[in-house]
């Protein structure tokens, strides 16, 4: 496939656009806190009900490492590579510094945006290397503007495994390996995650 710019520049999917650190905050009746986040950067111009959705549900808690390095792979672009924990980078810094939360809205759309460009790379999707960026650059440019947005199992697990490396047991999920067209058992809950949250599980037509 061939893609065009519509609402992304060369080189920064979010120039004009500008980030700014809110707070989050959940509080009971009796004015005890349930959740708080402070100094999240999201766009300017999201509204508090955006914010405390990004903040509360869809970013990352904890286990993202706060260094990380390419993972080299044949035939995809060094910018569209997954990436994996920097353990030598880890390793210099204070053991309570090395993993925590997403806290910037672009680590969320980045994850997204590269995970499925990746995808789609791998499947053979884009007709060229200039097509895969433009694509992942305006995806990444239509999150931050609102101008779309995928379901809620997009935002938990997509790309996580992609960004940061995250791991963790088969839950099930079944994928189609862009190798040989084959349905596999995946072997990993966020290498292969379920991004689906709405099913048909049959259709009657007497």
């Amino acid at each position: 496939m061939k893609f065009a710019r519509t609402y992304s520049a060369p080189g920064d999917p979010y120039a004009g656009l500008t980030f700014e650190p809110r707070t989050s905050r959940i509080v009971n009746p009796d004015g005890s806190v349930i959740f708080e986040a402070n100094d999240v950067m999201v766009p300017s111009t999201w509204s508090q009900v955006a914010i405390d959705v990004l903040a509360q549900k869809y970013c990352r808690k904890a286990g993202v490492p706060r260094a990380t390095a390419r993972v080299a792979e044949d035939g995809v672009p060094a910018w569209l590579q997954r990436s994996t924990v920097d353990e030598t980078a880890l390793d210099a810094m204070p053991r309570n510094e090395q993993f925590g939360p997403e806290r910037d809205a672009r680590e969320v759309f980045n994850r997204m945006a590269g995970c499925w460009t990746y995808w789609g790379w791998k499947h053979g999707y884009f007709d060229s290397e200039a097509d895969a960026q433009i694509y992942y650059d305006e995806m990444c440019a239509m999150l931050a503007r609102q101008i779309g947005a995928p379901n809620s199992p997009q935002w938990f697990n997509t790309g996580l495994h992609w960004a940061y490396g995250i791991s963790g047991p088969a839950q099930g999920h079944w994928y189609v390996d862009a190798a040989d067209g084959v349905a596999k058992p995946s072997t990993s809950t966020f290498e292969k995650p379920q991004v689906s949250a709405c099913f048909i599980l049959g259709i009657e037509d007497d």
